[in-house]
């Protein structure tokens, strides 16, 4: 009797509950939409001289699985416009000039500010991509002296040219058999066990497929890094994450496997460098615990583990997304890829049944440098397919850009490296063409300004392993292309992109491998 009448009363207890829920999501909903609108009305009226409007959030929401292409032709009819939010205008730019004005000349008006470091937190956390002042100066040091130095750079050819063998030796396992492969799926697992090795003094070996808990913390990662830039155009994000539905559900579960699996990395590494084994590394991760030991109220586990995930996203995911976009320009464009191999079978005078390893092995600095028009391929990769293809940041302060327009306290302003790539304004009439010879001077490769080509970033924050990248990518793509050739297993296939942080093919790429030493 007593269950019977707990039951009976809390039945329509409940009931009232989920209602009274609901009428306040619905209020907040209806609230939240109205009150853009009514931004939106009063900021068209103005005339203000801000940059023109082009929509709301809720436009951006709309397009946001071609989010790119649709600030592409926005670029092409302003080259730079805004979006309303309730709160502030979200600025986009593909002007160079601008570009520069916000990434060097006025640097300290232009950080990430506290409302992207909200949306990144739950996985970036304080790492140098989602950070101001003190701890983006902090990791940046750290970071600077370890890219500088002769240890690590020679170290890190032992581990790419060594992964770059083990790389083609599966994909001549398939190439017998006919196989078509996910060579971006290979290539995340490849540069995944790079910076692993490189940076945190492990050996993952996920491409090898016998470390399953290296492969699932990878798919969560990956994951999670979509999600969180979904979050730019969700305004309900954070009642989602309150409520735990949805992508906000997902994100949680994603980052419990992250977490485990860093935390678990990095307890591991400190019980190897507390025996005194390891206080000779010069990995990433060993300088980061050494100066944890001398700050451990500052320099906490939960810090270190925003600084492996921030390197992991600058070390794995740009590497093996523009490795992807480029093979499936290769597949487009078969002449490049044949002038490619031409190339690095006349630089490194290897014939074609050399032996794997020893190839890999050739590839040194001095032979790397020679190779203008590999480079000149990659480059013309990023240009098209920047691995970083919107970038933003936040106003500090009241300021004028140098074309006139206002930016008012707490804006948000990214510029557009993906539209600047496709623009005629910047790169002529042929903007949209894959054309490595634009690179090319009298067959040495000639750079162009950092912000007009803005891959790397630019200024006091341009990205500090550009050259660790290149080397990287160089090697992989040298031997992969000395031994194979590679065509889409859909001649027709038109690759699209995932719209997230960095620029992964959605779906991956799917290809057909030849040896070339094959009739």
């Amino acid at each position: 009797m007593a269950v019977e009448l707990v039951t009976r009363t809390l039945i329509p207890f409940t009931i009232y509950s989920l209602f009274f829920l609901f009428a306040l999501i619905f209020l907040f909903i209806t609230s939240s939409i109205a009150s853009i609108f009514i931004v939106f009305i009063k900021e068209s009226l103005r005339n203000s001289g801000q940059a023109p409007i082009f929509g709301t959030i809720f436009d951006l929401l709309i397009n946001f699985n071609s989010l790119l292409d649709y600030h592409l032709n926005n670029a092409r009819k302003n080259l730079t416009f805004r979006f309303l939010r309730s709160s502030h205008s979200e600025i986009f730019t593909a002007d160079p000039v601008i570009v520069e004005y916000i990434l060097k000349g006025s640097f300290t008006k232009y950080n990430k500010g506290k409302y992207n470091h909200e949306i990144m937190y739950d996985l970036f956390g304080d790492g140098i991509f989602a950070v101001d002042s003190e701890k983006w100066r902090h990791q940046r040091k750290l970071a600077s002296y370890e890219f500088s130095t002769r240890v690590l750079r020679d170290f890190s050819s032992v581990v790419f040219r060594s992964n770059a063998a083990k790389f083609s030796k599966k994909i001549s396992d398939v190439a017998r058999d006919g196989t078509m492969i996910d060579i971006q799926d290979w290539l995340m697992k490849s540069t995944l066990d790079s910076i692993f090795k490189v940076g945190f003094g492990v050996d993952l070996d996920t491409l090898s497929g016998s470390n399953e808990q290296g492969t699932r913390f990878s798919k969560a990662f990956d994951d999670s890094n979509f999600i969180i830039f979904h979050r730019y155009v969700d305004l309900f994000w954070e009642v989602k994450r309150y409520l735990n539905i949805g992508l906000e559900a997902q994100l949680k579960r994603n980052l419990k496997v992250i977490d485990d699996f860093v935390f678990q990395l990095i307890h591991s590494k400190r019980e190897l460098m507390n025996t005194g084994f390891e206080r000779s590394k010069e990995d990433i991760l060993s300088r980061f615990l050494m100066a944890s030991i001398e700050d451990p109220e500052n320099m906490t586990d939960k810090y270190l583990r925003d600084i492996i995930l921030n390197f992991l996203i600058a070390g794995k995911d740009t590497s093996a997304n523009t490795l992807t976009w480029l093979f499936y320009m290769l597949c487009k464009h078969p002449f490049v890829q044949e002038k490619i191999a031409m190339e690095i079978k006349e630089v490194t005078a290897m014939p074609e049944d050399q032996n794997i390893e020893e190839f890999a092995e050739c590839l040194t600095d001095e032979v790397l440098d020679k190779m203008h028009y590999l480079h000149a391929a990659l480059t013309e990769t990023l240009r098209l397919y920047p691995a970083v293809p919107l970038d933003g940041k936040s106003a500090e302060e009241d300021d004028v850009l140098p074309n006139g327009m206002k930016v008012k306290k707490g804006d948000g302003i990214s510029y557009m490296a993906y539209a600047m790539g496709r623009l005629t304004e910047i790169w002529g009439e042929n903007a949209e063409e894959f054309m490595p010879e634009r690179w090319l001077d009298n067959g040495k490769f000639l750079p162009q300004s950092s912000f007009k080509f803005v891959a790397f970033h630019a200024g006091p924050r341009i990205c500090l392993g550009k050259e660790f990248a290149y080397r990287q990518m160089k090697i992989l793509a040298a031997v992969l292309i000395f031994f194979f050739r590679f065509k889409l297993g859909d001649e027709s296939h038109i690759a699209r992109y995932r719209t997230m942080f960095t620029l992964h093919m959605d779906k991956g790429l799917h290809l057909l491998a030849f040896h070339r030493s094959c009739p």
